[in-house]
């Protein structure tokens, strides 16, 4: 059996062990810690906002937020259909409804135009839009020279899903910095990992404190445990903020290495026929946390499935773009503009592997596979 590559593995440099050996001998074990504080504070003066939230997971920054914009049950929140499932879930956590938006073709995120329509159409019909939470997919920001605007027009707060983009720029600013509150996820598959893990973001400290509060089971200042609000375990250890803040120090190599994967596969697979790559829009920079191809089997000789099966078979892991959401069984009925885009995506789109530690030979390994599947005339 040939070694396995994988999708997007966990890349350590070093500065991990030894800062996590620091905070163990320290016995500071239980969550909280000076290297929480740390990273926060480290985190927060890269993406040029005075504070930040280190969280157990991306999700629960999504599910503050949606709280600290004061999002209640019945209220509907306007998001990407062509994202993962967490964005979703974390707006069923506060009993909102979700109401879905198709993509662009420019960017693969939410498309502005049926954004305003869907405000519109929703306001129209006396439906309460709470907030709008875009999706940096991929690793690429969301068109907020467009997006910030609309909202703005309609006195809708943003909360930007960043968790994909960790180390995106658009504009000369960092993913992230562009809504009311910006949530980031640490996952084994990101571009820096925590394990596990999240952070959120403002402009505005009074809302990253509140959100540490609610995060830390939401205790009043007294002697006892005094609650007068309903909390949730939300708050990351002393240990995996040690883990991150060794991560974050190499943000910008991981950053260049999946840009470089990018480039090998656009410079080997570009001349095949069907075989198209995920734009990048010019006013920004993507991380290319994962390199993602549409695949048109008219064209190439095979489909994206028989593709990815053809990788599998070499011990190689690739993954279908997201489904999404407006199609996913558990959010079936749900309000959707436009479809059309998102389900193209989701029909012909395979990530390939990604990781900033993969070789050139990891890389020619896939390569090959991908275009031993194109049809004889195309290759």
């Amino acid at each position: 059996m040939k070694r396995r590559i994988y999708l997007s593995p966990p890349h350590m440099s070093g500065d991990e062990r030894e800062l996590l050996l620091e905070a163990f001998d320290s016995n500071w074990i239980a969550p909280l810690g000076p290297h929480v504080s740390a990273f926060e504070a480290e985190f927060a003066a890269m993406h040029g906002v005075p504070a930040a939230a280190a969280l157990s997971s991306g999700t629960a920054a999504l599910h503050l937020s949606l709280l600290l914009c004061g999002v209640r049950p019945g209220h509907r929140v306007i998001t990407s259909s062509l994202t993962f499932a967490a964005t979703a879930n974390a707006i069923t956590y506060v009993g909102a409804v979700p109401v879905f938006v198709d993509s662009d073709e420019r960017s693969w995120n939410m498309d502005p135009d049926l954004l305003e329509e869907a405000l519109e159409r929703e306001n129209r019909n006396d439906r309460r839009v709470a907030a709008v939470m875009p999706v940096d997919l991929y690793g690429q920001s969301a068109d907020y020279a467009r997006i910030v605007p609309i909202c703005q027009r309609h006195g809708v707060p943003i909360i930007e899903d960043a968790a994909e983009a960790l180390g995106a720029i658009y504009q000369g600013r960092r993913a992230g910095a562009f809504g009311l509150l910006g949530c980031f996820s640490f996952n084994g598959n990101k571009i820096i990992t925590t394990s596990g893990g999240g952070m959120l973001i403002s402009e505005d400290p009074e809302l990253v404190e509140r959100a540490r509060f609610l995060a830390t089971q939401a205790r009043d200042p007294a002697p006892h445990y005094e609650h007068s609000t309903i909390g949730f375990n939300y708050r990351m250890s002393n240990l995996l903020a040690a883990v991150g803040r060794g991560q974050l120090r190499h943000l910008d190599e991981r950053v260049a290495r999946r840009r470089a994967n990018f480039e090998y596969y656009r410079r080997e697979l570009g001349d095949l026929p069907g075989v198209e790559f995920m734009p990048e829009i010019p006013e920004g920079r993507s991380t290319r946390w994962l390199t993602c191809i549409t695949i048109d089997p008219a064209r190439f000789g095979a489909d994206r499935e028989q593709v990815r099966l053809a990788l599998e078979a070499e011990n190689i892991e690739a993954r279908p773009i997201w489904k999404p959401m407006h199609m996913q069984p558990v959010f079936a009925g749900e309000t959707m503009y436009g479809g059309k885009v998102s389900e193209r995506l989701f029909r012909d789109g395979l990530c390939l592997p990604s990781g900033s530690s993969l070789s050139e030979e990891d890389l020619a390994r896939v390569v090959a596979v991908i275009r031993a599947k194109a049809k004889p005339a195309a290759v």
